[in-house]
């Protein structure tokens, strides 16, 4: 089983950044779709980023331009780096893998806070 384990969370002031990081344990991290979720309390998970194994990315609209996700397959790391930040990007933001369409795993979360 893929274990995802997020780290890099913590509280910052809005306009500042952050880099998450999501350390995945798969022998066959190389071949995973890779993505970062958030959810805050009372709201649904919605999709950050998501990085294919082809390192192709897709953005949400409303972190476009401010975060970048990027892996590194060596380290089988993911990264989110958020910059800009703003009250409204606090969350607690999840790691998912997934293979070939199929569901793979989510990590435990991180919580990131953005003060006004």
């Amino acid at each position: 089983q893929v274990q995802l384990l997020e780290s890099g969370g913590g509280l910052v002031q809005a306009g500042g950044s952050l880099r998450l990081s999501c350390a995945a344990s798969a022998s066959f991290f190389a071949t995973l779709d890779m993505a970062w979720y958030r959810q805050a309390p009372g709201k649904q998970r919605e999709l950050v980023a998501s990085i294919t194994y082809l390192s192709s990315t897709n953005y949400a609209d409303s972190v476009k331009g401010r975060f970048t996700i990027s892996r590194d397959t060596a380290k089988k790391m993911v990264y989110l780096q958020m910059n800009s930040l703003k009250p409204e990007d606090t969350a607690s933001y999840y790691c998912k893998a997934t293979r070939l369409g199929q569901h793979i795993n989510w990590g435990r979360g991180t919580q990131v806070t953005v003060s006004s």
